[in-house]
């Protein structure tokens, strides 16, 4: 058995000397390097192929340190930090002068967060700095919950792996923009609105609320941010995304290989099927692993069952529209 104090040394030498790091969250395995390496950080961008105009979220040890990478930070941001971190929550700020563009994707703003994970942690007091880590996975695809789902998706070219098990979270953090008045989630995550609206006693806005009294104006209000992309989270098999009532009418094509993703047994005869906890928390935690293995099946197509339409399930389904939007006319 690796010993972690010795894992977490090779880790520490690794990052300091500009090289990757595959790390545990309570979200999803991320993909880290010193956020203040810009060459270090560049890496990232070229192993999972990713735009270089997409930020990155800086991972931090704790919220004493918020004020090292962001500025002009409002009550309402630190508040949120004292009450949900280490979580699954990123705020969007202003950055410091220590903040290298590639990391920002070239904006005045940056993504920061601790990571609910002892593991994790450890790597981070220890090492002293950020690390920017998005998902460690090629980009647009399935994120990874497991260290299995990293070295499947990068074969030999993994970096090394912390293996912290299981991510218990299961989805991305949630995103909020603190650079107007109120708090507007860019996007939804295992923190939801009503707990930072019951945090800040502020209303919380939604990405596509426009309402100018509401929020600062300019640029601030177009802050790029991670997981925006109209097609992310995907499986490379096509996939449609399905209420209960269409796929009640719905008609396997013949001579297809069909896999299912749902809550209830299927209305059609499936090759595969993997079904999702009926709430919320528990379906979010084991959706990637069950889209991953479905994705292995070498099956012609993926149905998934969508999720209700209630503010709980937000975030999982904001994952599967994502997911599904680049095959809608696959079946």
């Amino acid at each position: 058995m690796s010993d972690p104090g010795a894992l977490l040394a090779e880790a520490i030498s690794l990052l300091r000397a500009g090289e990757l790091v595959a790390i545990p969250t309570e979200t999803v395995y991320g993909l880290a390097a010193d956020a203040g390496n810009a060459n270090a950080v560049a890496t990232i961008f070229t192993l999972k192929g990713r735009p270089p105009d997409r930020p990155l979220i800086v991972h931090i040890a704790g919220a004493e340190m918020l004020d090292a990478w962001a500025r002009e930070i409002p009550d309402y941001a630190r508040a949120l930090a004292l009450a949900l971190w280490p979580g699954p929550l990123s705020l969007v700020l202003p950055r410091s002068a220590r903040v290298p563009d590639v990391v920002t994707g070239g904006q005045d703003t940056v993504a920061v967060r601790v990571p609910d994970h002892p593991l994790t942690l450890a790597l981070l007091e220890r090492f002293g700095g950020g690390l920017a880590a998005p998902s460690a996975n090629p980009y647009g695809h399935i994120s990874p919950t497991e260290p299995a789902h990293v070295r499947a998706a990068f074969g030999a070219a993994t970096p090394l792996v912390l293996d912290g098990g299981p991510c218990k979270g299961g989805i991305e953090s949630t995103i909020v923009s603190c650079l107007g008045r109120f708090p507007r989630v860019l996007r939804p995550g295992l923190v939801t609105a009503a707990q930072i609206a019951a945090i800040t006693g502020l209303t919380v806005l939604e990405t596509g609320d426009t309402e100018s009294e509401n929020a600062l104006p300019g640029a601030a209000e177009q802050v790029r941010t991670a997981g925006q992309d109209r097609v992310h989270y995907a499986p490379r098999t096509p996939a449609l995304l399905l209420g209960r009532s269409e796929l009640s009418q719905w008609q396997a094509p013949a001579g297809k290989r069909v896999g299912f993703l749902g809550f209830d047994a299927p209305c059609f005869s499936a090759a595969m099927a993997r079904y999702l906890p009926p709430e919320s928390a528990g379906a979010a935690q084991q959706l990637y692993g069950a889209l991953h293995r479905l994705d292995r099946a070498g099956l012609d197509l993926l149905v998934i069952e969508a999720p209700p339409m209630e503010a709980a399930w937000a975030a999982v389904r904001d994952r599967l529209v994502r997911a599904t939007a680049g095959s809608r006319n696959c079946g």
